[in-house]
């Protein structure tokens, strides 16, 4: 009797660990594709030091120039070659080996890091050099992130693509967060430099995740890049009406619901605290976004992509809904200070950022997915390309929305109807689309 209440005992705790298992992250895709598992470390290490530049090269333009005005100009100058490098590096990767085109990418990468690290050790470097090799560093990112991301569906089977997004959230959760505060570290005990000496470094992990891959060329029809090429790709959006959907959803989410513009200002002015809560304001969302890939086991279990979309982006609208009704608490309290902050709303304020940064990270899993199974091997790195562009426009549309509306009314405004607009804007889209609401992963259709 007593050995079989004892078999009774450890049947039900084998189910509670294996519960507590399942909700953890699915590692799987790192076992069953060791090119994949190279790559996506490579990637990683690579993306911490790529995060080490960016900040660094914020911190030495400020240094050369005393103006905020020029560090911003730094993202501006940006935009364009990273939009138009997405778009054409989309149509590189659908034309030719992707392998190569990959490994082009990050060499034009590790020579234009090499070289900022060269002017920096002989003293050479000046704003204009930073502002062109930063440049370059966009625009071969984007290429590479287009064709990486093309790739992933070569390497792993469709029902562990999930698995495979919610791992690539880990990475960029691990890289936002230890980027930034280990180039502060670094650049305030080693210098620029050896800063940007760590990330040349850190790229030769990228190569070797690379370099090992198989040949990739495109399966299908092939078109060469050119005008032909992205005219194919609009119109084979046009009629792929659950990536169009997906494509308008996080246009909205990231119009509407990007508050990161006003974070300086509420450091200063309203939450107090001044940089240090800046920095943890966007940490917050960051370690969201980490945490919900840390725990997806269930998240990549659920076959209902579309309507996981848009619950998650509702499930964002709502988050930053109650950044902004901690905002507005704030604007009604007591004045706050760099060294007199409002302790308890900064706490409040950064848990409703990590449900934000969690929310999105759950919709980026199911989007990810739709467009690595959904779009078909000759069309995806030109759907890669373009998703590139929504991801770098949308939050700069939302930081022009954020800017002007916060100086029009209040800090607090922008997020809070934001918020309401994210939510209802996008639950009437879907209850409108009942096609993108009843997408299955199981039978894909873009």
């Amino acid at each position: 009797m007593r050995r079989c209440q004892l078999g009774s005992d450890g049947a039900e705790e084998v189910r509670r660990v294996s519960s507590r298992r399942g909700h953890l992250i699915d590692l799987s895709p790192l076992k069953t594709s060791p090119a994949f598992a190279r790559m996506w470390i490579g990637s990683t290490l690579a993306g911490i030091g790529g995060q080490l530049t960016i900040v660094t090269v914020m911190l030495h333009v400020f240094a050369l120039t005393q103006s905020t005005f020029a560090v911003s100009m730094i993202a501006v100058a940006g935009l364009a070659p990273m939009i138009l490098a997405g778009l054409y590096g989309g149509m590189l990767a659908d034309a030719f080996d992707r392998r190569r085109v990959a490994l082009i990418a990050a060499t034009i990468t590790f020579a234009s890091t090499a070289l900022l690290a060269a002017l920096t050790w002989t003293g050479m470097e000046t704003i204009w050099w930073l502002y062109v090799l930063s440049m370059i560093n966009s625009a071969a990112n984007s290429v590479g992130m287009a064709t990486r991301t093309a790739i992933v569906p070569r390497l792993i089977p469709r029902e562990k693509l999930a698995a495979a997004s919610a791992l690539n959230g880990v990475a960029f959760g691990l890289t936002v967060m230890a980027g930034p505060a280990l180039a502060g570290l670094l650049v305030a005990l080693t210098g620029y430099g050896w800063t940007y000496t760590i990330d040349v470094v850190l790229m030769l992990s990228m190569f070797l995740g690379l370099w090992t891959l198989p040949a990739l060329r495109p399966e299908g029809e092939i078109v060469r890049p050119g005008l032909d090429s992205l005219v194919d790709g609009w119109r084979f959006l046009r009629k792929a009406g659950n990536i169009r959907m997906q494509y308008i959803v996080d246009i909205i989410a990231m119009t509407f619901g990007q508050p990161l513009v006003l974070f300086p200002a509420l450091g200063t002015v309203l939450l107090g605290g001044g940089a240090l809560t800046t920095g943890i304001l966007t940490a917050a969302v960051a370690v969201g976004t980490f945490a919900s890939s840390l725990f997806s086991g269930r998240v990549v279990q659920y076959r209902w992509h579309g309507r996981g979309i848009a619950r998650a982006v509702e499930a964002y609208g709502a988050s930053i809904l109650l950044f902004g009704i901690v905002l507005l608490i704030g604007a009604f309290s007591a004045p706050a200070s760099e060294s007199v902050p409002h302790i308890g709303l900064i706490i409040a304020a950064c848990i409703a950022l990590a449900l934000s940064g969690a929310s999105d990270n759950v919709s980026s899993i199911y989007r990810n997915t739709m467009m690595q199974a959904a779009v078909p091997d000759a069309m995806r790195g030109r759907l890669q390309g373009l998703f590139i562009v929504v991801v770098a426009g949308g939050p700069r549309v939302g930081a022009l929305y954020a800017g002007t509306l916060a100086t029009l009314t209040s800090l607090w405004f922008p997020p809070l109807l934001g918020g309401i607009l994210v939510i209802g804007l996008v639950a009437l889209l879907a209850r409108r689309n009942r096609r993108f609401h009843d997408y299955d992963a199981e039978n894909p259709e873009p």
